[in-house]
């Protein structure tokens, strides 16, 4: 599990911090709200965390900006605030919990799990970028069938929208503990997954940045 937290209160983010991953949560932290809203958008979380009262952008205004890209990712309100419009607001953006502060990370935890035991809600099963047409129930790309972890690959490349994805990050995401410390693995599915883009007649590449990871790139 891979949750965002964007928290400016050092002292409390380094505390949560420790405690989620110490529950086997990895957490990512941005403690500007400009950066955490660019890893908001990214679309590569689990779950998001996002304290309201930020400087700059509120909580709020990256949880809208987060809906109005279509990311559904589920996410929890924190606040010091405790008046009913501070939370109201925050649902009615999209939030889909609200906590306030002070809260026990025990409590923050169970709010995680409880979210993502939700079913996941009905949605289009084919997602898009560039000339790319992917079918997540099918599992084809462009009317080519695609093997299951090439199907991995490729969602989750078309979901963060260009942005570099590490190559670290796919290995888990795609393969999960099965090919720790095997780079080799996702050369060999990268390579077919190429192929079988040059047989569909589509123009977006997979590009590779060395040492840092993948993205795709309109041609």
């Amino acid at each position: 599990m891979r949750v965002l937290y964007v928290e400016d209160e050092k002292f409390l983010a380094d505390a949560v911090k420790h405690n989620l991953e110490k529950q086997g949560i990895d957490v990512d932290h941005a403690a500007d709200s400009e950066e955490g809203l660019d890893m908001a958008v990214s679309g590569i979380y689990d779950c998001m965390i996002l304290d309201i009262m930020l400087p700059k952008l509120s909580g709020i205004e990256i949880l809208e900006r987060v809906r109005e890209k279509g990311i559904s990712t589920p996410v929890i309100m924190l606040s010091a605030l405790s008046e009913v419009e501070d939370k109201v607001r925050g649902l009615n953006s999209g939030a889909d919990d609200y906590l306030a502060k002070p809260f026990k990370t025990a409590e923050l935890v169970a709010r995680i799990n409880a979210l993502l035991r939700r079913p996941a809600a009905v949605k289009d099963s084919i997602i898009k970028f560039g000339d790319l047409v992917f079918d997540e129930d099918q599992k084809t790309l462009n009317g080519e069938t695609l093997t299951a972890k090439e199907a991995g690959i490729i969602s989750e490349l078309i979901k963060v929208n260009g942005k570099l994805i590490p190559k670290e990050f796919l290995l888990s995401k795609v393969w999960g503990g099965e090919a720790y410390g095997e780079d080799n693995y996702i050369e060999v599915y990268m390579s077919r997954l190429r192929k079988t883009m040059r047989k569909a007649g589509v123009k977006t590449q997979v590009k590779t940045s060395r040492g840092l990871g993948y993205k795709l790139v309109e041609a």
